[in-house]
């Protein structure tokens, strides 16, 4: 059995029909600043959008968002920029190119370019450019763990994870999901040849920086064993990961939570929040 259940995501918030709608027309808005639409490379996905707070050299979250590397939008998650902002972070949240325009590794090239470009750029909005912190949900935290622990990505755009990232935060994400018995996915991750590159769990390390790995017992689409056997790869060679596993929690709700609507379910955006201010630590 797949570590990834290749289910198709039918969830309002996913799939971008009206529920996400709903958790953004209640998002904070009071103090915070929204600038949309900024390019961080060539072409309509490789835009991203800010939310600030009223506030300098804020702590900075760049959020990649899930859709099975196949569906997203950055205007579905006005609901998180608008709850890390809250909360006195400076958020990105970048579109990134997905399949079938693309397939492995161009999700994950692309969202090394936003995150050099919030290096360079995060200044001029508030943002300290020496705390960075990758926040990931579903495939997104597949994308993050990437680019945390396999040095290679961000080394192409003149960075080092270990040396420019202050922690990495994944919710609901697929870190170690061979092997694949979907012909999507199979697509997907066919330019990699080895499918083991493709896993985080491959390159578990010492030394990367620490990592939050929270899933839910009732994530039936990308099952909590993923953040379990991660986490145990990384603290076995040594390396700082924590998991947390919220009780009654599935995968989309993991994410919606981050909502005032939501947030009784699980305290993710406490959580989160907690780990940052503690340097990740």
């Amino acid at each position: 059995m797949s570590w990834l259940r290749p289910a198709v995501m039918v969830t309002w918030l996913l799939g971008g029909c009206s529920g996400a709608e709903l958790l953004n027309a209640i998002a904070p808005g009071a103090g915070i600043a929204v600038t949309t639409d900024l390019a961080y490379g060539e072409g309509p996905r490789r835009k991203l959008d800010i939310y600030r707070p009223d506030r300098l050299n804020a702590p900075v979250v760049i959020f990649i968002y899930g859709g099975s590397w196949k569906s997203g939008d950055r205007s579905m998650y006005r609901f998180v920029g608008g709850a890390f902002a809250s909360r006195g972070f400076v958020v990105v949240v970048p579109d990134y190119r997905i399949y079938p325009d693309v397939a492995y590794p161009a999700f994950i090239d692309d969202a090394a370019a936003a995150v050099a470009w919030t290096k360079a750029n995060i200044a001029e909005y508030g943002g300290d450019p020496r705390r960075i912190f990758l926040v990931g949900h579903s495939a997104g935290a597949h994308i993050a763990a990437m680019l945390t622990l396999d040095k290679a990505f961000l080394a192409h755009v003149g960075m080092d994870p270990d040396r420019d990232i202050v922690g990495m935060i994944g919710l609901a994400g697929p870190y170690d999901f061979l092997p694949l018995n979907d012909p999507v996915l199979e697509t997907i991750f066919a330019p990699a040849g080895d499918l083991t590159k493709t896993q985080p769990i491959e390159y578990a390390r010492s030394g990367a920086p620490p990592m939050l790995l929270l899933t839910g017992e009732g994530d039936t689409t990308v099952y909590p064993r993923n953040s379990r056997r991660l986490a145990e790869a990384i603290q076995g060679k040594g390396g700082q990961a924590t998991l947390k596993v919220y009780s009654g929690v599935g995968h989309v709700t993991i994410a919606a939570a981050f909502s005032r609507l939501l947030s009784w379910k699980a305290p993710v955006l406490d959580d989160c929040v907690a780990f940052m201010r503690s340097g990740g630590v």
